[in-house]
C-alpha cells in the first residue's frame, strides 16, 4: 500500500515548531497504518528522545538555539529515526516516505539519519549544526 500523509495536521505541528511565539520546540511524525501522522509536539527535547524506541521509525522536526558568543538563534533540523529492530523493507520504504514529509518540513539546516540512541544527544546535534551554520566567533575573547 502506498504511503500518504496528512499534511494538514503535520503542516500545523511544523508551524508550531516554527513559529517564534510557541515554545514548542519538537514535532514528531509516525506511521499510522499507511499514513505519516503527528506523533506529537512538545517543549522539552527529552520527551522527543523518549519517542524514540528501537521497534519503530519516526521522524522528527525540532528546534535547537545555536550560535557564539556573537550571536544566538534557532536552527531547525530534520531526523529521521530508525530503531534497530525495524524491518528491512520498513527500512528501505522510509527513505522515499521522507520526501512526503519533506513536502511538509521545508525549512531546516541540517537533516540527521540515526539509529543509534548516543546520536540524539542534543550535545552532538548542536555541535553539528553549529558546523553548518557558519561563522563561528568562540574562539575568539569576549
Amino acid at each position: 500500500m502506498t504511503t500518504q500523509i496528512d499534511k494538514e495536521a503535520c503542516r500545523e505541528a511544523y508551524n508550531q515548531v516554527r513559529d517564534d511565539n510557541t515554545e514548542t520546540s519538537w514535532a514528531a511524525f509516525k506511521y499510522e497504518g499507511s499514513t505519516i501522522v503527528p506523533a506529537g509536539v512538545g517543549t522539552d527535547y527529552q520527551d522527543f528522545k523518549q519517542l524514540c524506541t528501537d521497534d519503530i521509525p519516526l521522524f522528527g522536526f525540532v528546534r535547537f538555539t545555536t550560535g557564539d558568543a556573537m550571536s544566538k538563534r534557532a536552527k531547525f533540523t530534520l531526523i529521521t529515526w530508525i530503531g534497530e529492530r525495524v524491518g528491512g523493507l520498513q527500512r528501505a520504504k522510509i527513505s522515499t516516505d521522507k520526501t512526503l514529509v519533506k513536502d511538509v518540513v521545508q525549512n531546516f539546516a541540517k537533516e540527521f539519519m540515526i539509529s543509534e540512541p548516543r546520536e540524539l544527544e542534543e550535545e552532538y546535534l548542536c555541535s553539528e549544526l553549529k558546523k553548518a551554520g557558519g561563522a563561528n566567533y568562540d574562539a575568539q575573547a569576549e
